[in-house]
């Protein structure tokens, strides 16, 4: 099964959980009634999670004449790589959070924004910066960003469901879950959700680690920046990202305090698996260099005066 039809068959899961939740909470009207909200959520997610999200995280739009010396080069920089990987310039906005992280979104990559935090610009020098965005671009080339933006929207809707569900409708007897039912429902939904989520998520980073680092050229950069990040981004918390958990999965690294490891429920692989896997493409490009290198050497005609003895 390939990815796009992998993503596909989970956004589908994702969708039939909700109704599932609307049926045990309020039977057949409950699951109707789901069903609808379902394809309205689908809908708004399409057309505004976008905004909704950079609002919530109150990213504000930055040109590449800012005042600020690491904004310009910020700007200046993204504009670059997204020519380099073939997409049209795409909306480049500034988190003011002290910590590093940086995310993309957008339904397609004629509408996709970029944001990074300004401990992203102030805690990692440029190189790695560019790395950084050249992984968000990634996301943006292989349309995961309307991926991770609609799931995230629908995950927060179940959470939400199940617990309407849970302060309104649990001690309905005449209702397929009761009180325990709908405790246990509350507490069930949410977490098959962030499932589904991770389902989704580890395996698009991984294929943006690798195609980001194709695009800067410089998969070391990106590496150095994961640990970087990895290092700062659980040294304090991220409030808002605390708030809306199911936003998570947007991040380059998991903003969620206590988030670091590869468990059964993070949305981001291992840092210290990317890295690796970093690495070892690193190795791979640079083969072939060193091949051409030591070719150009052996074919090279010489350039010292020859004598009449050759």
């Amino acid at each position: 099964m390939n990815n796009t039809l992998r993503t596909f068959v989970l956004l589908a899961a994702l969708t039939g959980l909700f109704v599932a939740v609307g049926y045990i909470l309020g039977g057949p009207a409950g699951m109707v009634i789901a069903l609808i909200l379902a394809g309205a959520v689908n809908a708004f997610s399409y057309w505004n999670a976008d905004k909704m999200v950079l609002r919530m995280y109150g990213a504000e739009p930055v040109e590449v004449d800012h005042p600020e010396p690491l904004v310009r080069s910020y700007v200046q920089d993204v504009l670059d790589l997204a020519q380099r990987a073939g997409l049209p310039p795409p909306r480049v906005l500034l988190i003011r959070s002290d910590l590093p992280n940086a995310f993309a979104t957008g339904r397609n990559p004629e509408n996709a924004a970029v944001a990074a935090t300004t401990g992203l610009l102030t805690r990692l020098d440029r190189r790695q910066i560019r790395g950084v965005m050249a992984h968000e671009l990634a996301h943006v080339r292989n349309h995961d960003t309307l991926t991770m933006t609609v799931t995230a929207t629908i995950a927060g809707a179940i959470s939400a469901l199940a617990n309407i569900g849970l302060f309104f409708g649990g001690g309905d007897r005449d209702r397929p879950a009761g009180m325990i039912g709908t405790i246990a429902l509350a507490i069930l939904a949410p977490l098959a959700a962030a499932l589904v989520q991770m389902a989704i998520s580890r395996g698009r980073e991984y294929d943006a680690d690798r195609a980001g680092a194709e695009i800067s050229g410089d998969p070391e950069a990106l590496a150095s920046a994961l640990q970087a990040i990895e290092h700062f981004a659980h040294q304090d918390i991220n409030h808002t990202a605390e708030r809306n958990p199911a936003t998570a999965q947007m991040f380059i690294i998991n903003p969620l305090s206590g988030q670091g490891a590869d468990n059964l429920f993070s949305t981001h692989p291992a840092t210290a698996n990317r890295v690796a896997a970093l690495v070892e493409l690193a190795g791979r490009m640079r083969a072939p260099a060193v091949l051409r290198e030591k070719d150009n050497r052996r074919t090279a005609v010489p350039t010292t005066p020859r004598g009449p003895w050759g």
